[in-house]
Order: C-alpha cells, then structure tokens, then sequence
C-alpha cells in the first residue's frame, strides 16, 4: 500500500482525467489560498473522514510533508490511486498558478 508522487504540471491533466484534489491544511490555511476546486479535509481531522476521500485522489498541503502523512494514512485505510503532490500549494503559488480565497473549493 502506497501513494503515487506528482508535480504541479501533472495536476491540471490528472484532474481532468478524474482526480479530486484534497487540502489537508487546516482551515484558516486554506482559506488563504487554495488551488481551485480543492476540497479542504484538515489533517487533523482525516481520521474518520477517509470515507470522504474519493479516489483518485490528489493530497495537497503548504509543501508536501503533511500531504505524504495523509498519503500514507489513507492507502493504510485500503485507498487505492492516491497521489502527492510534491511542493505543495507552495510550489504551485511560486510558479505563478492561479489560487483561490475563502472557505469554498
């Protein structure tokens, strides 16, 4: 059981192949500045919200290390086709993508 690393040039083709993306920042971060249609699951809380993950499924937090925890737990739960984004919503900001504000993905 395993996840899949990814890069923010695939996340845009494997989104349209499918994929929902996942923040697992917490609130306050997300509403910051999120990447579109990212649907905000804190890490804090994903134990016991795995049901809500739909695979497959891209995890994404600032830089990518809490990403690859929540990767980790959710193919421990039996989740297959997880992916991690490498560099996180950081990365994706520093490339000059576009990022949404507020509550909604």
């Amino acid at each position: 059981m395993s996840y899949t690393d990814i890069f923010t040039a695939e996340l845009e083709s494997k989104v349209r192949e499918g994929a929902k993306v996942y923040d697992v920042r917490e609130r306050d971060e997300y509403a910051s500045g999120h990447i579109p249609g990212a649907v905000n699951v804190p890490l804090s809380e994903l134990a016991g919200r795995e049901n809500e993950i739909q695979c497959p499924a891209i995890v994404v937090c600032q830089a990518g290390g809490r990403s690859a925890r929540a990767a980790t737990h959710l193919a421990e739960q039996g989740k297959t086709d997880i992916m991690n984004l490498v560099g996180g919503t950081g990365a994706w900001m520093q490339e000059g993508r576009e990022v949404r504000s507020g509550e909604q993905p």
